[in-house]
């Protein structure tokens, strides 16, 4: 039996949560327009479908819906993974109601997508990491700069007073590892300078940055262009811009290199994002720009602190490429995601088009 009066219906049409209704044989008999745009799949398609026509859980739980249709058991699932029928994942909620009918039970289910909710939960959270580890880098470079400053002038005084040149080896160590000290903590640091902002073209940026990765890698990397030529201007800073893209590419380039990758490629991507949430503020139009790679993937372990300093999964890395894109891209009002498994990794700049003082 499907929802038949005509009020119930204009009612359920017009929710933003999405509303289902399945028959006792889980065969779809009604979907609202809201189910119908969360499941990218039209009514007409679908009823007389069972459900596995709109999607199916990462999680088994048939027997409880069987349980919901042939018992009127009641059941509900938070934040679980469900698969659309055309391969795209998503994170949801759901509210299984059993209504008793002369026919026996109907499942009426409410579904909430929690994908945008968790993402800008997620984004908020890097972004008050990122600005907890700024404050606390500046911290430790104050701390460390300044003994440093005196031990490097300690050497300088004493390397003019020793008698025997031979020994001045020994101040030459302390001056220059203070030196290598203080550049690594400036490093750490990022860019210290405001952005020098000016009108650009994403593309142009890609473009440089494919040059210099093309000419290092000697054609040993596919490299293969994927642009949204429709993308407008962007007002930022050139050169920050520049660091960071090559910093992630580069990440990218000496891991295929040393996983000795077969067939190694790496993609620029480029999209135009409208009316996009990125933290807790709204952007009218955002560039994302994705590097992509087709070699091992980032260890798991590695995943919640790899914008961190000093935090690498290659033996040759250093662990601040990241941190100094993800640094600029903050200086931008924007953000650095990474998706990765094993023969791909996504790293994506989101960027607004709008520049922001």
């Amino acid at each position: 039996m499907a929802i038949t009066s005509e009020s119930h219906k204009l009612l359920l049409d017009n929710l933003s949560t999405a509303v289902i209704q399945l028959n006792k044989s889980l065969q779809l008999v009604y979907l609202n327009p809201a189910a119908e745009m969360l499941f990218a799949c039209g009514a007409n398609r679908a009823i007389g479908q069972p459900l596995s026509v709109l999607f199916t859980e990462d999680n088994d739980t048939e027997s409880a819906w069987r349980q919901a249709a042939s018992a009127g058991h009641p059941f509900t699932k938070r934040e679980t993974g469900v698969t659309l029928s055309n391969g795209e994942k998503k994170v949801v909620d759901y509210t299984v109601s059993p209504i008793l009918t002369q026919d026996g039970y109907v499942l009426v289910v409410e579904l909430q997508a929690r994908d945008r909710l968790l993402r800008i939960s997620r984004e908020e959270e890097l972004f008050a990491q990122q600005e907890t580890l700024r404050t606390l880098v500046r911290g430790m470079a104050h701390e460390i700069k300044n003994p440093l400053g005196g031990i490097r002038g300690a050497a300088q005084l004493l390397e003019r007073a020793l008698p025997d040149d031979s020994l001045k080896d020994y101040t030459e160590v302390i001056i220059s590892e203070a030196d290598r000290l203080r550049n690594l903590v400036d490093r750490m640091l990022g860019p210290r300078k405001m952005p020098n902002i000016g009108a650009l073209n994403i593309h142009e940026i890609l473009e440089h940055v494919f040059a210099l990765v093309r000419a290092e890698t000697g054609g040993q990397i596919r490299l293969i262009r994927d642009y949204d030529p429709s993308l407008p201007d962007m007002t930022a800073d050139r050169e920050q811009l520049i660091q960071a893209v090559l910093n992630i590419v580069r990440n990218a380039m000496q891991s295929l290199q040393e996983s000795q990758t077969q067939n190694a490629c790496i993609t620029f991507r480029t999209r135009a994002k409208r009316q996009f949430t990125l933290g807790a503020e709204r952007h009218r139009l955002l560039c994302q720009v994705d590097i992509i790679d087709n070699g091992p993937g980032i260890p798991s372990e590695l995943m919640e602190t790899l914008f961190y300093p000093l935090v690498t999964g290659r033996a040759s890395g250093t662990g601040l490429g990241l941190s100094i894109a993800q640094t600029i891209l903050h200086q931008h009002h924007g953000l650095i995601e990474c998706k990765s498994h094993p023969g791909k990794t996504v790293f994506r700049l989101l960027i607004p088009l709008e520049h922001k003082k």
